[in-house]
């Protein structure tokens, strides 16, 4: 005999789904007595969940220190191609009347 109603394997859950079944799962502990064959399954499906959330933080967290050098290289290219024409045309007008006074 199977189970009707299968858990859907975590890798399959999007993050926020994971994060409210733990959530449950929490909750379910926190608010009764709980029989011993019921806890190891719910604690081994929150054991899941936890690794599975974990993983997917570290792999963000991966992506975003990957990401985040190259946008501020972006930014600071961006910056300094904007920058170049403004401030290049008041430099040189700052540069002209400098020269002058010296």
């Amino acid at each position: 005999m199977s189970e009707a109603t299968e858990p859907v394997p975590v890798e399959q859950l999007s993050y926020t789904e994971a994060s409210r079944e733990l959530d449950a799962i929490v909750s379910f502990f926190e608010q009764r007595e709980v029989d011993v064959d019921v806890l190891v399954a719910r604690l081994e499906r929150a054991t899941a969940l936890i690794d599975e959330l974990d993983r997917r933080l570290r792999r963000t967290r991966a992506q975003v220190e990957e990401l985040v050098p190259r946008l501020d290289a972006l930014a600071v290219d961006a910056a300094g191609t904007a920058g170049a024409g403004t401030a290049g045309a008041g430099t040189a007008g700052a540069g002209t009347g400098g020269e002058a006074d010296e």
